[in-house]
């Protein structure tokens, strides 16, 4: 078995390398930091190929596929990402459409390149980690949520149509509240309620994956909320978002 990840330097992309290692799979791992993906190597068991590839930029995406796509992957899991707090006329215009091409244009491009693999073999597994921002406006921290309301929409879209062709390829989107990572350092930002570890999120995503859960939100409080939001006008949950999130 064979999972190939992306971001996989530090936070939940790490963790789920562990994770899954120890149920056996050998590992492609990405990420900007070579030397992050150096220590991780030496610390995992079973196979690792590391890739150092900054995948804002979009050749290197269409690079890395063209390296990888004859290897016999399993399981795809599209991780790579940051946010950007700041209210949207104060935020970089570049710092944000890096994030846009990050966020969304990465995770697209090889969504699509590697289910067209996929579906002509018919198996493989692919896990898309969103958010519960993607069921949610944010405020304060818009593009952000924006994007994975794209990402979070996109994979349910997919996995309908892969049930439309009756294909067994999977396809399911990690969708956490916050999480203890490097997010609020890059972000520049603090969410004001509790974080859920990376490790803890990484292992409830994969097992949930294995188990073909479309949608998968760590946590009974961020189950609930997400649930309760569905009831509220946009404008007062825009307001309730605003409130758990700051610029530092």
């Amino acid at each position: 078995m064979l999972a190939l990840i992306t971001g996989a330097s530090s936070g939940i992309g790490k963790q789920m390398a562990f994770y899954l290692s120890s149920l056996g799979y050998n590992l492609i791992l990405v990420a900007r930091r070579k030397e992050e993906l150096e220590k991780i190597k030496k610390e995992i068991k079973t196979q690792v190929t590391i890739y150092s590839y900054d995948l804002l930029k979009e050749n290197n995406v269409y690079e890395l596929y063209e390296k990888v796509k004859k290897e016999e992957i399993d399981f795809l899991i599209n991780n790579a990402g940051f946010g950007l707090f700041g209210k949207f006329i104060e935020t970089d215009l570049q710092r944000e459409l890096d994030m846009i091409d990050l966020n969304i244009k990465t995770y697209h491009i090889l969504t699509k390149l590697f289910l067209k693999d996929f579906v002509k073999k018919d198996k493989g597994r692919i896990l898309n980690v969103a958010s519960a921002a993607g069921f949610l406006t944010g405020p304060n921290l818009s593009t952000y949520y924006a994007t994975k309301n794209y990402i979070t929409k996109l994979t349910i879209a997919i996995r309908e149509e892969l049930r439309q062709i009756k294909s067994k390829v999977k396809i399911s989107a990690l969708c956490p509240g916050p999480v203890a990572t490097e997010f609020e350092t890059t972000a520049k930002g603090k969410f004001l309620i509790q974080e859920f570890s990376a490790k803890n999120v990484a292992i409830y995503g994969i097992n949930q994956a294995l188990k073909n859960k479309g949608i998968i939100v760590p946590g009974f409080f961020t189950k609930l909320g997400l649930l309760l939001n569905r009831l509220l006008p946009w404008s007062l949950s825009a307001k309730i978002t605003s409130k758990i999130q700051k610029r530092v």
